[in-house]
Parts: structure tokens; C-alpha cells; sequence
């Protein structure tokens, strides 16, 4: 089931990020970048942070969020993260669904993802973004920027 998550609670937060960690630190691995500033996140950033967040819930266990900034013109994603222990069980797919069909209404969106994500990178192709430019966020560390019109 996918709802809103009131991000500025603090037990909301810490689920949050119970979720958020393991999923950025296989990430991490995946991409060879252990400096992903999320893995950095607590929950006082969370709470504090000005995102939009929906998160996707399995028995009442939240398994995964999205979160997204709405900039008038476009949306920006800002997060997508699933836990392991719920990874390829089309979770994500479901959420990115959710925002464009949802919240996006005719606006593009805009999204990021380590260069060498290519999970998170085919998922987002399937979704018609595309490849706008690769940005080096730290020596040798790229990020690829999508846009969906």
C-alpha cells in the first residue's frame, strides 16, 4: 500500500531511515562510492529536509519511499529507495509510477542516480526519462541526470 509519510515525526523518520541506510549502502557497493551523502542522513535531516515523501507500505512494515520537491514547472525526485529485504518485488516500479501518474499532471521530472546504477538506470529508461549529461560529483564519481517531458 502506498501513502504519504509525515516526514517531520520522529518515529516516522527513524522507519525512514531504517530503510533508507541499507538500501544507499548496496548502493554504495553497487557503484564503488561509499560518500553517498544520504548515507549520512539522520533524523533530524530528514525531518527537516523539504521533500515530499510517500512510502510504500507491506504489512504495515514500511519497505520503501520515494520523495520528490515540487519546483512549479518540473518535480524533482529526490530519493528511491527500497529496502534489500524487499528489493525485486517491482516496489520501485510502483513508486515511480505513483509519482508520474499522481503528482507529476503534465510536468516533467527530473531525477538522479550513480552512473553506474544501471538497475536504477533501466528502471527510469522504462519510464521514458532520459539521459540528459553525466556530472562529476567527486573525483572520479558521476551521476547521471534524467529528465522525463
Amino acid at each position: 500500500m502506498i501513502r504519504k509519510l509525515i516526514v517531520d515525526n520522529e518515529a516516522v523518520a527513524k522507519q525512514m531511515l531504517d530503510v533508507q541506510i541499507p538500501s544507499y549502502q548496496v548502493e554504495a557497493e553497487l557503484i564503488g562510492f561509499h560518500d553517498i551523502p544520504q548515507l549520512k542522513d539522520t533524523v533530524q535531516a530528514l525531518m527537516s529536509s523539504n521533500e515530499t515523501c510517500v512510502g510504500y507500505f507491506v504489512e504495515e512494515e514500511l519497505a520503501a519511499f520515494i520523495s520528490y520537491t515540487d519546483e512549479g514547472q518540473y518535480i524533482d525526485i529526490c530519493r528511491l529507495v527500497v529496502h534489500p529485504d524487499h528489493f525485486r518485488k517491482g516496489i520501485a516500479r510502483k513508486l515511480v509510477a505513483h509519482i508520474i501518474d499522481e503528482k507529476a499532471k503534465n510536468k516533467k521530472v527530473i531525477v538522479s542516480t550513480g552512473a553506474k546504477n544501471t538497475p536504477a538506470k533501466q528502471l527510469y529508461k522504462q519510464f521514458g526519462f532520459q539521459e540528459m549529461k553525466d556530472i562529476e560529483v567527486a573525483p572520479h564519481m558521476f551521476i547521471t541526470l534524467f529528465e522525463r517531458s
